[in-house]
């Protein structure tokens, strides 16, 4: 079991969540709750929309589609979603891939674009 103390101990560690679809929000506003950690929602694989979500005490958003044979597609309104709630909430984008069958395939830029963004911590 975690005391405070410990917790201060270990601002070195990041804590996330992964988020598919708006069923499972509610992970986002638990992981908010911590303090004194960097913290990073994984949206993949993305498999529905978000909607407006709030990522302000979030420091890194990774997105990205689901990828394999069964896979199933992801839609560019639902990254575009993502990438706008980043902007808005200061928040690092990161975004993966498309997905699909062939991931290589079908890329990972957006709008002509790459994002490799990471949390502040790591621009050293």
């Amino acid at each position: 079991m975690f005391n405070a103390g410990m917790l201060k101990r270990l601002n070195h560690v990041w804590v996330g969540t992964s988020v598919e679809s708006r069923e499972v929000i509610d992970r986002i506003e638990n992981l908010a709750k911590i303090d004194g950690m960097t913290l990073f929602v994984s949206f993949e694989p993305l498999i529905g929309a978000i909607g407006d979500v709030d990522l302000a005490k979030i420091h890194w958003a990774i997105v990205g589609g689901e990828s394999g044979p069964r896979s199933r597609p992801v839609e560019p309104e639902w990254v575009d979603e993502l990438h706008r709630a980043c902007r808005r909430d200061n928040v690092a984008f990161f975004f993966k891939q498309w997905g699909g069958r062939n991931k290589k395939s079908a890329g990972r830029e957006l709008h002509g674009q790459t994002y490799d963004e990471y949390p502040m911590e790591l621009e050293a």
